[in-house]
């Protein structure tokens, strides 16, 4: 692992804290409306709550350190680390939503795992 891996590891749990703060806020606001001008204006006002802002900020400082980390290491060895955010939100969305995981998931997500540290070796 490179010392840039930081910025790399940063992007995804930044990316899972949005993933997960959303999807939070969201259940606590009911059902999404029928008509399309009631939902956009639903989704629109939600963007103001201040978690779901907080995502969205998340998501832009985590787009900065993207940046910052394909200026000093190859595509082909970052994005792979990327597919952690799967693992992080399998085991989050678990712990604060109750979501079933399958044994057909932790299947996924060993295999994911092991192709992150093969492809980091590589």
């Amino acid at each position: 692992m490179t010392k840039y891996t930081f910025y790399i590891l940063l992007t995804v749990l930044l990316t899972v804290y949005g993933q997960i703060v959303i999807k939070w806020k969201m259940l606590n606001v009911g059902k999404l409306p029928d008509d399309i001008i009631t939902k956009v204006l639903f989704l629109f006002m939600n963007i103001f709550n201040p978690w779901i802002a907080s995502a969205f900020i998340g998501a832009f400082v985590s787009a900065i350190l993207w940046m910052y980390a394909m200026t000093k290491v190859d595509l082909s060895y970052a994005y792979p680390f990327m597919s952690l955010s799967f693992v992080f939100v399998l085991f989050l969305s678990h712990y604060f939503f109750k979501e079933t995981i399958t044994i057909y998931k932790i299947y996924g997500m060993l295999l994911i795992v092991a192709g992150v540290i093969i492809s980091a070796r590589a």
